[in-house]
């Protein structure tokens, strides 16, 4: 049936179906997505230091990539408020592909600053990946929030996993390719690209943002609410601080790893399989971070979040020196990450009201990005100032931020 009457003969098994869909349709891309996420994240600090001859801006790479995520967070939400997720996540992706060729030349050319722009191209990739969360949530009620945008959060295991092990079989193929070093896996993210383009183009129908605001203006006008929400604003910035800080404190630590491990001596294969683990962390458990948000309550969670980085940067930061004890708290600041996005995520939809939902999670994606850029560019400089154990114990500052606020965040949310 046409998406513009659809929401008036929609019975609630018929919505169901088509929320089932959906996010059935958008976790395929979220694995076809993540395998651009693990290829970048594992590959854009070496890069750098490889082109830059500099360790002190290994974490520009990762900075530039969440900076290109954080600049076309707004933009693809309003595309998104006005034509709808399909084309908007269409567009994330395709900016994406060619953001992959421009780094591909830049190491071909070593141009340092070509690479960076590559790299912010690339994070209109990952703003799409990040906006499918919210996708999920667009037909999704109280009882289902946490599930529905955690089960599209956690199909990007899948493809974030195997993204950072394609280094050394992407190398031999690129190799075979006349490629530059280091860029050889980006084939598969090139094919993985592509093919998410044609998916939610093609198979995101009907699109679950226009079909939710049509259900949400039929139902203002029947007397009823199936998905709509009152706004609380107040609660609704909580959500966005607490995703931001958690994006802030893991891409800090994160983006220096693998210099981090490099230094000790580790191998490419290490230091992808920790970053791999890491990535597991981040999205592997997020059903079950879903479900506890939505039986024992959103900012809950959050805080189990705040234990788990709060964990993960004194194992990191304490143990240093082993490669074990750093993969450890790796996992721990991948799981800490994902409790407090999922959690958040669902709070900021849950605490807007339908005309302001899209808009605050477009900010709210563009904080995230913003503060996950400013923690990589300085990441590197603590590195080097102060040690990876140093940069650790000071992102505590921020979970101890986050922790503190909850107290206030929970009156406001259940008034």
């Amino acid at each position: 049936m046409p998406e513009a009457s659809a929401s008036a003969v929609l019975t609630e098994a018929q919505l169901s179906a088509v929320r089932r869909r959906t996010i059935g349709v958008l976790s395929i891309g979220q694995v076809l997505g993540g395998v651009a996420f693990g290829a970048t994240i594992s590959l854009g600090a070496v890069l750098a230091t490889d082109i830059a001859g500099d360790e002190a801006v290994a974490g520009f790479a990762t900075a530039a990539v969440t900076l290109g995520a954080a600049a076309l967070a707004i933009p693809l939400a309003r595309l998104a408020q006005r034509r709808g997720r399909r084309l908007s996540l269409a567009t994330g992706m395709l900016i994406a592909l060619g953001g992959v060729a421009l780094v591909i030349s830049a190491a071909a050319m070593r141009s340092f600053p070509a690479l960076l722009v590559g790299f912010a191209l690339i994070g209109a990739g990952q703003a799409a990946n990040l906006q499918s969360r919210f996708a999920a949530s667009d037909l999704a009620t109280d009882a289902s929030r946490g599930r529905d945008l955690s089960l599209v959060v956690w199909a990007t295991t899948i493809g974030a996993v195997l993204g950072p092990n394609l280094v050394g079989p992407g190398e031999s193929i690129g190799a075979s390719l006349g490629m530059p070093q280091l860029t050889g896996a980006y084939v598969f993210t090139i094919v993985c690209q592509v093919l998410g383009v044609v998916l939610y183009l093609v198979a995101l129908r009907p699109d679950p943002l226009l079909l939710a605001q049509k259900v949400a203006a039929d139902d203002a006008a029947s007397g009823t609410a199936r998905i709509a929400r009152a706004d609380r604003p107040r609660a609704a910035r909580y959500a966005i601080f607490a995703v931001a800080g958690a994006h802030g404190v893991m891409v800090a630590v994160m983006a220096m790893t693998p210099v981090h491990l490099l230094h000790h001596g580790a191998t490419l294969m290490i230091v992808g399989l920790t970053i791999s683990l890491h990535i597991a962390g981040m999205y592997a458990l997020a059903p079950v971070f879903g479900f506890l948000a939505d039986r024992v309550g959103r900012i809950t969670v959050i805080l189990i979040g705040q234990v788990l980085l709060a964990a993960a940067l004194l194992t990191a930061g304490l143990g240093q020196d082993s490669t074990a004890a750093v993969t450890i708290g790796l996992v721990l600041l991948g799981l800490g990450w994902s409790a407090s996005t999922v959690a958040g995520s669902a709070l900021l939809t849950e605490m807007s009201s339908e005309d302001r939902r899209t808009s605050r999670q477009g900010r709210s994606d563009l904080a995230m990005n913003l503060v996950g850029a400013i923690g990589a560019i300085l990441a590197g400089v603590v590195l080097g100032a102060i040690g990876y154990g140093g940069l650790a114990l000071i992102a505590l500052v921020v979970v101890a931020a986050v922790s503190a606020l909850s107290p206030f965040a929970s009156r406001v949310a259940a008034r």
